[in-house]
């Protein structure tokens, strides 16, 4: 479960559209024949494929932009393309993507062909791989109309990112050149690399190579997780990483801090796989609308996940949408509501997980029978003042014995679930208890919050809070909005119908 998944949601919804992202690297033309093998060929062992249909998008650093422009970011891009159809075609694709398109004002045209990758295919099966590609590095001159192409973009990005594949676009002067650039102005980079030397991506945000590139570049065998994990860890002081980034494909993606006490994982999310073509770029695309978003990490690596795992069930180059993703999280966002209400063993496993992510824990308590613009205004209140709000409930038999035989109007089970819905709430535990003192106790909270109605010589739990070192915060509350008030003004209307 995504640990912020009503800003992740926010974020998915409309938020990205705030951010600008510059996508810096090698772009290719991604084709598709796609027909049917039923026979093998009489000339050579071979199966013939009877061509139905072709299809071409955009792949490489160019999905990448793809991927960002589905997010709903603002994207940029740059990299080289040839004169020719291929990369007609190419821009053609980015121009397509997203509301506005993916921007190709910093694209350049070097003196040799669009770089493509054609996949033959029977049905989701891919038979065979035909690359055109140039092997030469881009030329000086080349180079220097590429960094003349990216200063004004890089002046307004809010991320960026290198994505590497070792096809001429990103040799070392134009890494430290881009680097120097985004250190200078604060800007998170990124970087997607390649070969077995990560030197040229030195002062990078982080590096993000898979388990294969992490072990070509430190030597030791992918199979040995953790010497891999250990030697990754040491790479960040010499490269100046703020941490890196390691994507290890069903395992999902981690975090190393220059002290393992820092590092992060988030597993991944179990799908049937059809094809990991471009799950990669998908995964650095999340990673970098986050980054410029400023999403805590765990929430990060998460939705990046489960971006990952939605199009590994496509089939070829499909770069994720906001759609599919946006109905993926309303899942979670299903069952993590049912989630939040926890019995008293459960709530202390759940506020010591905080607590060791150093996140504060607020504590309110009602009962909340019906819902009314009050009791929003409390709760809202209540979650500034902490990073999880936690509500304890009374239950059925606690509010007969507060307020009379009448009453509640609504059951616990639908009042929790009501509470557990409302993007404020972390947490919700329904006690029978006439105070919520033993609660207060086992959940010992740092902020301790009441309506206005009492004062903190009445607010039960005040004393043990100040004791731990927490503190009593007492909400203004509105005035004339209560259930009791509700409730005597649908008895007057219905005495006067």
């Amino acid at each position: 479960m995504i640990r912020d998944l009503h800003r992740v949601l926010e974020l998915v919804e409309s938020g990205f559209a705030r951010y600008r992202v510059l996508v810096v690297g090698d772009l290719m033309l991604d084709r598709y024949v796609w027909g049917d093998v039923s026979r093998i060929s009489p000339e050579a062992p071979v199966p013939v494929l009877r061509s139905v249909r072709r299809t071409h998008v955009a792949g490489g650093a160019a999905n990448v932009a793809m991927n960002l422009a589905g997010l709903g970011a603002q994207v940029s891009l740059a990299g080289f393309l040839g004169a020719d159809e291929d990369g007609q075609l190419l821009r053609e694709a980015l121009a397509g993507s997203g509301s506005d398109g993916v921007n190709t004002c910093a694209l350049c045209v070097w003196q040799r062909q669009t770089i493509s990758k054609t996949r033959v295919m029977a049905g989701r099966q891919q038979l065979m791989r035909l690359d055109v590609e140039a092997p030469q590095a881009a030329s000086s001159d080349e180079i220097d109309s590429l960094l003349g192409s990216l200063a004004s973009e890089i002046a307004r990005a809010d991320c960026i990112v290198l994505s590497d594949y070792a096809k001429g676009v990103l040799p070392e002067r134009v890494c430290k050149t881009v680097i120097a650039q985004a250190r200078k102005r604060g800007v998170p980079l990124l970087v997607d690399p390649k070969g077995g030397d990560f030197s040229k991506y030195r002062g990078a945000t982080t590096i993000c190579p898979n388990l294969q590139e992490l072990a070509a570049c430190t030597g030791v065998d992918a199979q040995n997780s953790g010497a891999l994990m250990a030697a990754g860890r040491a790479l960040i002081a010499p490269l100046e990483l703020e941490y890196l980034t390691v994507t290890m494909s069903e395992l999902g993606i981690c975090v190393l801090g220059a002290n393992s006490d820092l590092d992060l994982h988030a597993s991944a999310q179990a799908r049937e796989v059809y094809d990991v073509s471009g799950a990669g770029d998908t995964v650095m695309a999340t990673l970098a609308a986050s980054a410029a978003a400023q999403l805590d990490l765990e929430s990060t690596l998460q939705l990046a996940n489960t971006a990952a795992g939605i199009v590994v069930g496509r089939v070829g180059t499909v770069p994720i949408d906001r759609a599919s993703l946006l109905a993926t999280l309303s899942g979670e966002l299903a069952l993590s509501t049912q989630e939040k209400v926890v019995d008293r063993t459960a709530l202390v496993a759940r506020s010591a997980q905080w607590r060791s992510r150093g996140e504060t824990i607020v504590f309110t308590n009602g009962c909340f029978d019906l819902l009314h613009v009050g009791h929003i205004t409390l709760l809202e209140d209540a979650h500034r003042m902490g990073d999880r709000l936690v509500i304890g409930l009374n239950s059925d038999g606690s509010v007969r014995r507060l307020k009379g035989a009448t009453r509640p109007i609504v059951g616990e089970k639908e009042r929790a679930r009501i509470l557990a819905a409302l993007a404020s709430t972390d947490a919700i535990i329904v006690f029978d208890e006439d105070t919520p003192l033993a609660t207060i106790e086992a959940l010992r909270p740092d902020v301790l919050v009441k309506g206005g109605d009492y004062n903190e010589a009445t607010v039960v739990g005040a004393e043990l809070v100040r004791g731990w070192g927490g503190r009593v915060a007492i909400v203004p509350t509105l005035a004339g909005f209560s259930t009791t008030n509700i409730v005597k003004k649908l008895n007057t209307n219905v005495e006067k119908a």
